[in-house]
């Protein structure tokens, strides 16, 4: 692919969806709160489904790319994301809780616009379809001197977050990751329920604030955050998101999936060997030639 953001003249290699493969054909790149940090993160809107980007680079390394050597031997890989993580934060705010108080209805485009950050408001119809898993809505049509409640096609919908369904969408996500990791890898297989199930709750804490989800959850799970929190430092799965080399764009930096660790009872990779000789490849080519002349 060529640049993958603005202001960046370099090439980049990216393994996405193909544009136009299916959903409404699109793509395009998007700046967005990291739903845990805040930090800003690049994500890719590709045929109406968000993506997260993940970042790998071999010490050493460089792409063929047609006729063209792209020096950078980065590779970028982007991978679907419950949009409902990453508007958590945003409808969490939105409805201005205050103690036992549920907080406000709000409408979405209300929901959806934050400061310097535009990209919110092309996941509108991603939101609307999706939130209402983890919110209450209502629906309302305005009348001279009156506002009734109304739930037809055309009328005004309000959200406000639903701790209740919250938990029962994070709840559930848990217990699908605790049937799917030992599935993955033998090294979950061989390891005790409580260890899966921390190491899920981890996962999912790489994508939620420490203060109210992630504690909730270790509390109904009775487990220690602190450990929680560790394991998920340990196993390295969905990591989150930090600077990246390039640019200004903030991707995601990941790992390979050979490189994921999947427990604490896993041998540490060995280090790759420092190569101290190594040459320019364009030097290499140009010697080449000069020997044939």
């Amino acid at each position: 692919m060529g640049s993958c953001w603005e202001g960046i003249d370099e090439s980049r290699l990216l393994i996405a969806p193909v544009p136009g493969a299916y959903g409404d054909g699109s793509a395009r790149f998007l700046s967005l709160r990291h739903p845990k940090s805040g930090v800003r993160t690049s994500y890719l809107l590709c045929n109406g489904l968000l993506q997260e980007l993940h970042w790998f680079k071999q010490p050493y390394g460089s792409w063929f790319l047609g006729d063209y050597v792209s020096e950078d031997g980065s590779l970028y890989t982007a991978t679907p994301i419950d949009p409902v993580f990453i508007m958590l934060p945003l409808f969490e705010d939105a409805r201005m809780k205050k103690g036992d108080d549920p907080g406000k209805f709000r409408q979405l485009d209300e929901i959806l616009f934050v400061n310097d950050y535009p990209g919110y408001q092309q996941l509108f119809s991603i939101a609307k379809d999706c939130m209402e898993i983890v919110c209450e809505s209502k629906a309302y049509i305005n009348y001279p001197h009156l506002l009734c409640k109304y739930a037809e096609i055309g009328s005004t919908k309000f959200f406000r977050l639903d701790d209740k369904k919250v938990f029962a969408w994070l709840h559930y996500k848990v217990c699908q990751l605790k049937q799917t990791l030992p599935a993955l890898d033998q090294n979950y297989a061989a390891r005790e329920e409580k260890d899966t199930l921390a190491d899920s709750v981890s996962i999912l804490g790489e994508y939620l604030k420490d203060d109210p989800w992630l504690k909730l959850l270790c509390d109904h799970f009775k487990l220690n955050l602190p450990e929680a929190k560790r394991i998920a430092a340990d196993i390295e799965v969905c990591p989150s998101a930090i600077e990246s080399p390039v640019g200004s764009s903030n991707f995601s930096q990941g790992k390979s999936t050979s490189e994921k660790k999947t427990g604490r009872n896993v041998k540490q990779a060995k280090k790759v060997k420092v190569e101290t000789e190594s040459r320019n490849i364009k030097e290499m080519f140009t010697r080449a030639s000069r020997r044939r002349n």
